[in-house]
């Protein structure tokens, strides 16, 4: 049985960009909240010695270790962190679970539903016995996110109607960018539509407080052939002839489809790598009955807000700045008006799961409201390989071996 003490040692599976998130979370929670336990940074994970020693220096972890099963089985370890690419999420989740380990698993979930559903399964055996986890979407913990939510939940906008969502990036739009794995099915499960697609999703039901039921849906690889990184699996770069070798691009480059939620609201959304000129943007925007409210990442600090209730004279969209103390999570940070950033959502999810962990209270979103996004993504899926036809999601049905 798992237990709270003062402290919380973690170990951390991965050291690239999340995993340098992540640990940059871990090294601050405790400096800006009072928490019940703290976390200690014991060890972090990777399979290249030279680079996860270099990586832990770096990144402030105690010490390594190059093998994510010897993490599991120390004694010394209550929190494993997975940070992984999502070929891997299911077997070392399932594998800490077991242990005994609380698991935070960064989103999305699983490159599959049945991996998915294994992980569900695992970890609602594992909560019996007090044992924690949650799913990495740090996008809830932005403070205007978390305000925007609220201002649905009060009803100020009425009943919701319309939800549009769009991510869009572009750091594949050169046809010579690498066959990195995040362009390979078997190692990141689907392109654009699980790497931030996966994000919006989540984001518009957490908002909202709807799930969606039913999708139509189109996908498209625009560039279905990637030079080969210099060293890919032992295969070199080259083909001896001068040429570049290729690999096959088995992921969608960009997914646009439309949806149903469950309160009645209509939504679009749109998830491409190969928007030019937009570098990380996330928008948001929900329409109802007496209001409406918007939500852009590339202005983190900022709610757009309409009330129709207004004069006629005096209606419009007003700016609401998310700095002041009494805004979700501000109160740890600055003066009003003093701006934070995208590194602050990690530190908000830490802070989170730390503080579920020592009340004993299930932390959110769990490894079940993952699941219903990854079920979301395989109705996407399906829809499009059926040429856009409507495709019902799938229930969030688990069965929890004795």
């Amino acid at each position: 049985m798992s237990t709270v003490d003062s402290e919380l040692r973690v170990g951390m599976v991965g050291y690239a960009f999340m995993g340098a998130a992540h640990s940059q979370a871990w090294r601050t929670v405790n400096r800006v909240f009072d928490l019940p336990t703290r976390a200690r940074m014991a060890l972090i994970c990777g399979r290249d010695e030279s680079k996860v020693a270099t990586a832990a220096d770096r990144l402030g972890w105690d010490g390594y270790t190059t093998d994510w099963r010897d993490l599991i089985n120390r004694d010394d370890i209550d929190v494993i962190d997975v940070c992984t690419p999502g070929d891997s999420h299911a077997e070392i989740t399932i594998a800490a679970l077991a242990a005994g380990k609380h698991v935070l698993c960064e989103k999305p979930l699983a490159n599959s539903v049945d991996e998915a559903r294994a992980m569900v399964a695992a970890a609602a055996k594992a909560q019996a016995l007090g044992v924690r986890s949650m799913c990495g979407f740090n996008y809830r913990r932005v403070p205007a996110v978390t305000l925007m939510r609220q201002l649905v939940e009060s009803g100020r906008l009425g009943v919701i109607r319309h939800v549009r969502a769009v991510y869009l990036q572009d750091w594949i739009v050169d046809p010579q960018f690498p066959l990195v794995w995040r362009l390979q099915r078997d190692r990141a499960g689907s392109g654009a539509l699980g790497d931030i697609g996966a994000h919006i999703i989540d984001l518009t039901q957490y908002v909202t407080g709807q799930r969606i039921t039913g999708v139509s849906a189109i996908t498209e690889t625009f560039v279905k052939e990637r030079p080969l990184p210099a060293e890919s699996s032992g295969l070199a770069a080259s083909t001896g002839n001068g040429s570049v070798a290729t690999g096959e691009v088995t992921v969608d480059d960009a997914a646009v489809f439309v949806a149903r939620l469950d309160g009645g609201a209509l939504a679009t959304y749109e998830a491409s790598r190969f928007a030019t000129g937009r570098k990380n943007a996330l928008r948001v925007e929900i329409n109802g009955s007496l209001g409406s409210v918007v939500f852009d990442l590339e202005r983190l600090n900022e709610l757009e807000f309409y009330e129709a209730s207004g004069p006629t004279a005096e209606q419009g969209f007003n700016r609401i700045l998310v700095t002041e103390g009494d805004h979700p999570y501000m109160s740890a940070w600055w003066p009003p008006g003093h701006i934070i950033g995208y590194e602050h959502s990690f530190t908000h999810e830490m802070r989170d799961f730390l503080e579920a962990i020592a009340t004993g209270t299930d932390p959110t979103p769990s490894f079940a409201d993952a699941l219903q996004v990854q079920l979301v993504l395989d109705a996407v899926v399906r829809s499009a390989e059926l040429g856009s036809s409507w495709t019902e999601v799938e229930p969030t049905l688990v069965t929890v071996a004795a």
